[in-house]
């Protein structure tokens, strides 16, 4: 399984969790309780975690070129609710 991670700085986070959960929600399985939302694409997993400083993401998934793929599909999906906000910073790294 490969797993890439990154944690953004937001005090919204919780918000666009939620938010990103329901807009994907009509075309895949999706998960939220509180501020931590699942999304399951089809050949992979993202798992996102919120509190009051940032958000906690993680892709996992069988194909490292499909894991790192979906690394800009959230990151531009998240920066589309945080669009009021100062641009976010995304550093992925993979976890061992």
């Amino acid at each position: 399984m490969n797993t890439i991670a990154a944690t953004v700085k937001t005090q919204n986070g919780g918000k666009y969790v939620r938010q990103l959960c329901k807009h994907w929600s009509h075309k895949l399985e999706t998960q939220v309780e509180g501020d931590v939302g699942t999304v399951r694409f089809p050949n992979a997993v993202t798992t996102m975690a919120a509190d009051g400083e940032g958000i906690a993401i993680a892709i996992s998934g069988e194909s490292r070129e499909e894991v790192e793929q979906l690394t800009g599909v959230v990151a531009r999906h998240i920066d589309r609710f945080a669009f009021r906000e100062e641009p976010l910073v995304y550093e992925w790294a993979w976890q061992d």
